[in-house]
């Protein structure tokens, strides 16, 4: 019998290793606490095979990189937390429009500004969505435990692939820098997706425009240094990748970018429920504050309350469909977050005022206990009972 690859992984360290696994070959970064030890892992592993890690003089050049890293066949990526985030945001926009596919992975810290560079916080969910200007593609998903990470961010790597975009992976600090015992699959069983790509015969070469999409939306790209030479820009463009200032041309890749999510959302939409199909009481959660969450939701089912929760692991594009089977009996919801109530932003949007929706929110530096959220569900309880 094989033996199985048993790891007592940080979660910073299970981001690099399933970095690794997913293919990736390039790590283009700024050292920023809390997120520096995937860059030092990535630096100790890369070069072992056959890889490439370079540190740039700032989080705006890193990202950089990355993107022409990827431009010429690299799986890259880079690891930042929210200053540096901050600074990656115009090149993420840039990538979004020349549909470049990499990886970003966010450790979240307190904020604004330097906030609180070594404690936990989720302060930067709708950073991760509204970052950069415009309208453009996002898609985020967030780990709550240590395998988790690993296989996340394997799945962040298949979702840039597969969509050419940008993807962000959002831990928080606790997820980053707890320690679990996790077994790293065997590398045959570990999906691993490619971008999708044009025949490589010399008619379909000298006849490729990197802009013309697939059945799906999504362009099959050519590499730098396959065959074609061609056009990227962050400009409005046409198919040839020149910049276009057609209305019509302009209107068709704006709407593209959004729909070839849009049209794979199903594919990307990743959650988990549990005690909700009888829930009157649903908690939506995610990251770390979900595990405190899980066990509120038991402590409450211990005490006869019918709670139950919604965990988003895609926190976007946001899993409207599956939060409202899940809130379908719910008479109240319960968001615990550690921000002022960022995500609870969205939940209010599609459940809309039918049901209460209460934030358990802390910018404290200190996690969200369970305690905190079973007392919210337990007002919940007692606010039903009088109706």
């Amino acid at each position: 019998m094989a033996t199985k690859d048993i790891r007592f992984l940080q979660g910073n360290e299970a981001c690099a290793e399933g970095a690794l696994a997913a293919g990736c070959n390039f790590f283009g970064g700024y050292p920023i606490s809390p997120s520096s030890e995937i860059a030092e892992y990535m630096s100790n592993r890369l070069p072992r095979i056959g890889g490439r890690f370079i540190q740039m003089e700032d989080e705006i050049a890193s990202i950089g990189v990355v993107i022409g890293a990827s431009l010429a066949g690299s799986k890259a990526m880079t690891a930042t937390s929210g200053p540096g985030f901050s600074l990656m945001q115009e090149n993420m926009g840039f990538a979004m429009m020349a549909e470049v596919p990499c990886v970003i992975v966010n450790v979240m810290r307190g904020g604004p500004s330097t906030g609180n560079p070594t404690g936990p916080s989720q302060s930067d969910v709708m950073q991760t969505k509204w970052g950069t200007h415009g309208d453009h593609p996002a898609v985020v998903i967030s780990p709550a435990k240590i395998s988790e990470v690993f296989g996340l961010t394997v799945k962040a790597f298949n979702f840039a692939e597969m969509l050419r975009t940008p993807v962000v992976l959002a831990i928080d600090e606790i997820i980053a820098h707890m320690r679990e015992k996790i077994e790293i699959p065997p590398k045959r069983s570990i999906e691993v997706v490619n971008r999708p790509a044009p025949r490589k015969t010399k008619k379909a070469i000298a006849e490729y425009n990197p802009y013309v999409p697939g059945e799906d939306l999504v362009p099959p790209m050519l590499n730098y240094g396959e065959g074609a030479r061609y056009h990227v820009t962050g400009l409005d463009h046409d198919e040839t990748g020149f910049p276009s200032g057609k209305p019509e041309i302009m209107e068709d890749l704006n709407r593209r970018l959004l729909d070839k999510i849009a049209v794979n959302k199903d594919k990307i939409t990743l959650f988990e429920c549990s005690e909700t199909n009888d829930a009157e009481i649903l908690v939506v959660a995610y990251g770390s504050s979900a595990r405190s969450a899980k066990r509120s939701v038991s402590d409450a089912r211990k005490k006869g309350i019918k709670a139950g929760l919604f965990r988003a692991i895609t926190l976007f594009p946001f899993p409207e469909k599956q939060l409202l089977k899940a809130a379908k009996k719910a008479k109240h919801v319960i968001v615990p977050e550690m921000n002022l109530g960022q995500y609870r932003y969205e939940v209010e949007r599609v459940l809309g005022k039918g049901v209460p929706i209460t934030g358990v929110h802390r910018v404290n530096g200190e996690p969200i206990l369970p305690s905190l959220i079973l007392d919210a569900i337990e007002k919940a309880g007692k606010k039903g009972a009088k109706k």
